[in-house]
This record gives structure tokens, C-alpha cells and sequence, in this order.
């Protein structure tokens, strides 16, 4: 589609032509209104105890609508918005509405709320996979998701009104949970675990007041879990991104390919090849994509030159260590928003982000050595030390692609970070990550997690030299991150032995 409408202008007849069934897709993009709908066979009160709503994690602060896809529309120019927020249920006609920082339907019930009007919300259980998908999606501020779906199905999505709301609402769903989100009323919601893999910390969120449930005839309830990586939301992330990642290409010309790490909950870790046709272009890009839309969320943001794979982590690493030199290469961004789930920089929904420039510049020495992985402790290298006489509170080392020392400790992560940084043994590496004793080093997954979930830009790098020149920092050597679990961060997640044991005795009857 985005490649169609690049070659739209100007319009060719030809193009047109062997583009018909492209433009029948594009033509039914849209809703339809109908009088009946399968969603509304049958009308009940609002009663969400009848629900099998779950409690996913121990320590979440009670039972959570999971897969709830929230349809609200502008109060001025009624333009809609498709999103999936959790729901704390409190009782049975009143959940909270997490409606998190960059989010549409947060948007909204901003705009509501100013204008001194209640919101009224339609919370939507089981669509067709292509809604799900949209509704996921990260799509521009003020794009219709479920004009995007029909586009993805071909066909219009057929909408009813609602029979407490004036709102239309999916005619096909499995349940409609429909009702309003008043106007300055807050209450405490959470904690709840979620897809960073650690309990997002309770906080007072706008309230949903169920006014009517209606739902097919032998409805079938949807939901999901999320938790520390791999989860099902991996899929339908890497899904959407692989859909909407060429818009970015549509506003920055210059950008050849993103994504997004799962591992590091998405938000945490995007890498970003750019075609540079003038020296920081790829600068450029990187500060441009930090404000645009979900985008503008990410904490860590990786360029390399067009060419890269960007989803080989390793293909990453040897570029940074080729072409990074964090005198002219890093850029922190300090005190900006963040995501509302990071917990890192001990406030909400505020913290600081940092640029790694990774792309070939012209006229600069790059570092041909061979990547490798091995483990220091007792590794086949013989020029570093055994770090465990350096400092008693180190467990284990490796090091991936003579760019990244991955070191487990006990405790002490930022002094061991510091120290480390400095010692001229270990300055052929470009980075050091420390982090705590429940990171598996050898499990790619496991660091990527365990390294991006776990610290705040501005508070946890160090480098081997600092220094201020006027108002300018300077930054040489190794780049140091502590990414241990530190004291005030929310738990990590961990389900009970006894549950762990009766998933794995029930296994297979699950799919008989």
C-alpha cells in the first residue's frame, strides 16, 4: 500500500490498472452501518462477575480484562480510536481504564475531560483477527484502526449502535462492554504484571462504569497473558511492526529499516538502519523518530548503515563496535517522557533516552577485529583477568561478539560497572552490562531483557573518562550500564512453583 501510494503521484493510468485489486482493498477500507448485529443477541445487565475474568500474575492487585479492545471517539471531531488497555476489575460495574501516555483513547478522555463531559467507551471482547491486529498496531495519531482492518480484510467492518451508547460498536464481537468513563474521577489501579516481565507499580488511573453487556450466543471470552519475554503479545508486536514499519520510511526518506526488540518489551530497544547522504543524517533520523507517535516512547535507539539487518542483534554489535565512538556517537536525552510502564528513572511516565550511532562514517578507522562469544571466567582468552578476583560480588562473564562484557553480580552493580569501565585490560570492548543473578548470559532473550528493562539512561551509564567541556559532556572509553534490579524497582515476575507444576501435569489435556 505505501509503496502504491509513493508511485500514486503523479497518477499513471497503467499503474492503476495493475494496481486493481490494491485499490478495491483501499476502497473498502471503511465501516458500514447495519441495523442488527451478532454482538447484541443477547442484552444483559452489567454484571462482570459472570465473566472467567483471571488474575494472570500473584501479585497482581486482583482480576484484569486482558485482550479488551477499547473503542472511543473524539468529542469534537468524532474521529474513532481502537485501543487494547487493561481493566482492573474493582466490582461488578467498575474497572480501571489504564490508559497510558501516547495513547488515543487517553487522548480523548483528555479532550472530554477538559470540555467537562464524561466519555462514553465501548470495551470490545473477540473481533476478527484483523481488528485485533489494528487495534494493536501502532498507528498515526488520529488513523482509524478499524479502517485500517477492513483494508487488511478487504471487506468493510459492520457497526451497530450501542443499546446504552450512542457510539457504534462492532456488530460481530463476542461481547460489548458497553459504558462511560466519567470525568475527574481517578482510582488507584494495579500493580499488575506486565510485558517489561516486572509488576508495573499501582497508580490512579480514570474509572469504566459498566452500564450493559451484550454478547453472541455462546460467546467465547478472550484474553491473554503477558510477562517476561517470550509472550504472545511477541507475536502480534513483530506482526504490526512488520506491517507499519514502512511508514517510517514515508516521513524519513532516509531510513532503509526499524524494529523493535521484543525481548526488550519494544519500547525498550529499536534499531534503525539509515542511508546517509550527509554526515549525522542518521542523527537526524533518530531525533525525528523519537518524536513521532509510539515511536517517541523508545528509551534505546541503535542506528546503523542502510545494508544492516537490524533484527540480528549480533550483526548490531559488530557495527557498534566498527563504527561507535561515544565522543561523537552518544546522545542523551535527559528529562523527557517515557513509557508509563518503565519504572526505571523512580517517576512516572518521565526519564531519559539515549542515541548510539552505529553508522559508517567516512574517513573514520573502524575496528576490523572478528566478533566471537565466549566466556571470560575460564574462557579460552588469556588477556583478561578472572573478574572474579577483581571484585568477589562477580558471579559470571561473557562477552558477545568482542563488543558487549555481559557480568553477573550479586550486588554492587554501579561501582562494579564503574570499575570495570576503567580497567585498561578490558578497553578493546565498546560496552559493559552488569546485571543481576537472575539473567541468563547464555540466553539471548534472557540478557536483551535482563540488560534494556533494567536501567534509566541518565542515571545508570557511565563511561571510562567523563568530562564537561563549557556545557558540552565528553564522553570516552567504555561505555558502563548497571541493569542490576535496584531497591524500589517493582518485582520481577515469577509464577508459584505449585501453579508451574499443574500447568505442566495438565499440558496435554489443554489440546485434546
Amino acid at each position: 500500500m505505501i509503496a502504491f501510494v509513493d508511485r500514486l503521484i503523479p497518477p499513471k493510468l497503467g499503474m492503476l490498472w495493475g494496481n486493481r485489486p490494491l485499490i478495491r482493498r483501499l476502497l473498502a477500507a471503511r465501516t458500514k452501518r447495519v441495523g442488527v448485529g451478532l454482538s447484541q443477541e443477547v442484552v444483559e445487565s452489567p454484571n462482570l462477575d459472570v465473566l472467567p475474568i483471571q488474575v494472570c500474575w500473584p501479585g497482581d492487585g486482583g482480576r484484569f480484562l486482558t485482550l479488551g479492545q477499547v473503542f472511543t471517539y473524539d468529542p469534537v471531531d468524532n474521529k474513532r480510536n481502537v485501543g487494547i488497555y487493561r481493566l482492573h476489575v474493582f466490582d461488578h460495574r467498575t474497572t480501571g481504564m489504564h490508559w497510558q501516555i501516547q495513547k488515543g483513547g487517553g487522548f480523548h478522555y483528555h479532550r472530554a475531560e477538559a470540555m467537562g463531559r464524561d466519555l462514553e467507551v465501548a470495551v470490545v471482547l473477540g473481533t476478527d483477527p484483523a481488528l485485533l491486529l489494528a487495534a494493536v498496531a501502532a498507528l498515526p495519531e488520529g488513523f482509524d484502526e478499524a479502517m485500517f482492518a477492513a483494508f487488511l480484510r478487504g471487506t468493510p467492518v459492520p457497526m451497530v449502535r450501542g443499546k446504552s451508547i450512542s457510539i457504534p460498536v462492532p456488530a460481530n464481537a463476542e461481547f460489548i462492554l458497553e459504558g462511560i468513563v466519567p470525568q475527574r474521577e481517578r482510582r488507584l489501579e494495579g500493580p499488575f504484571g506486565d510485558h517489561f516481565g516486572h509488576y508495573s507499580h499501582a497508580a490512579m488511573f480514570p474509572v469504566f462504569h459498566l452500564k450493559q453487556v451484550t454478547h453472541r450466543r455462546n460467546a467465547i471470552y478472550p484474553a491473554t497473558v503477558v510477562g517476561i519475554p517470550p509472550m504472545e503479545d511477541k507475536f502480534l508486536g513483530d506482526a504490526t511492526q512488520q506491517i507499519l514499519g514502512p511508514l517510517a520510511k514515508v516521513v524519513h526518506r532516509e531510513v532503509r529499516d526499524l524494529w523493535a526488540y521484543y525481548e526488550a518489551g519494544f519500547h525498550n530497544l529499536l534499531v534503525v538502519s539509515v542511508e546517509e547522504r550527509y554526515r549525522k543524517e542518521a542523527m537526524k533520523a533518530a531525533l525525528g523518530l523519537l518524536g513521532t507517535g509510539q515511536l517517541s516512547l523508545t528509551k534505546c535507539l541503535i542506528l546503523v548503515s542502510a545494508g544492516v539487518d537490524v533484527r540480528d542483534w549480533r550483526a548490531v554489535l559488530r557495527e557498534i563496535r566498527q563504527h561507535f565512538d561515544p565522543h561523537f556517537d552518544f546522545v542523551l536525552l535527559p528529562k523527557v517522557p517515557l513509557d508509563t510502564l518503565d519504572f526505571t528513572s523512580f517517576t512516572m511516565e518521565l526519564g531519559s533516552k539515549m542515541i548510539l550511532d552505529a553508522t559508517r562514517k567516512q574517513g573514520r578507522r573502524e575496528d576490523k577485529r572478528r566478533g566471537s562469544s565466549e566466556n571470560v571466567i575460564g574462557g579460552r582468552r588469556s588477556s583478561p583477568p578472572d573478574l572474579r578476583s577483581l571484585d568477589r560480588r562477580i558471579l559470571e562473564a561473557s562477552v558477545v561478539e568482542e563488543t558487549l562484557m555481559l557480568v553477573k553480580v550479586r550486588a554492587g552493580g554501579r561501582t562494579v560497572a564503574e570499575k570495570l569501565a576503567k580497567r585498561k585490560e578490558l578497553q578493546h570492548l565498546k560496552m559493559i552490562a552488569v546485571v543481576s543473578d537472575d539473567v541468563d548470559l547464555a540466553n539471548q532473550e534472557s540478557y536483551l531483557w535482563g540488560v534494556f528493562t533494567r536501567f534509566d539512561c541518565e542515571r545508570d551509564v557511565v563511561f571510562s573518562e567523563q568530562s564537561m567541556i563549557g556545557i558540552s559532556p565528553i564522553y570516552k572509553g567504555v561505555m558502563g550500564i548497571d541493569a542490576t534490579w535496584k531497591k524500589g524497582y517493582p518485582e520481577p515476575l515469577r509464577m508459584p512453583d505449585e501453579i508451574v507444576k499443574k500447568v505442566d501435569q495438565r499440558w496435554e489435556r489443554y489440546w485434546e
